[in-house]
Parts: C-alpha cells; structure tokens; sequence
C-alpha cells in the first residue's frame, strides 16, 4: 500500500482504492495528509457482480478517510480505457476484518 510520502509520486494520477466495505473507488489522486484522507476528482465507484457487466456510479469530487482505506494502487490509464467493463464478471470484495 503506498501511503504518506509515497503518494506525492501519484498527485493528479489516475488511482484504484479499496475501501475497508469492499468498495473499489477510481479517480485521479488530488491530495492527502498525514492519516492518509485523500481527495479524489472525477471519481466512480466500480460495483462488480457474477451476472451482468461492472457498473460505474459517478461520484466526482470525493474524500476517503484514511481509516477506511484498505489498499491504494496506481492505474495504466491506457490499460484501464482498453479493457470492456460490460464483460467482467466478479465477485464483490468482503469487507475487511481487522
């Protein structure tokens, strides 16, 4: 997980967080502090199912508290426009037990 100063290096990035619910949010990384809040910009919320394609639920301008983030992970854009979402098939994440 990058977290503190490493996340200087994806300011105005494009990034996937985990949420401890299970939740996967993208957006491009605006800013953090020091417990790791961040704020994120053009953000969706990527709702995966096992019988029809992922769903997008725009969120735009969006805060994460640190407390609630599991994992922080960088995006290929180029990658991530490449791949057809109306065709992945997943099992929501389970929260995580601490």
């Amino acid at each position: 997980m990058l977290g503190g100063p490493g996340l200087e290096s994806v300011v105005d990035q494009l990034i996937s967080v985990i949420t401890n619910d299970g939740r996967n949010i993208v957006g491009i990384l605006k800013g953090f502090d020091q417990a790791t809040n961040i704020i994120l910009d053009e953000s969706h919320e990527r709702v995966y199912s096992t019988k029809e394609g992922v769903q997008q639920l725009v969120l735009g301008l969006y805060i994460i508290r640190g407390d609630n983030i599991s994992i922080i992970g960088e995006l290929d854009e180029e990658i991530d426009a490449s791949l057809d979402l109306s065709e992945v098939r997943a099992h929501p994440l389970k929260p995580v037990i601490h």
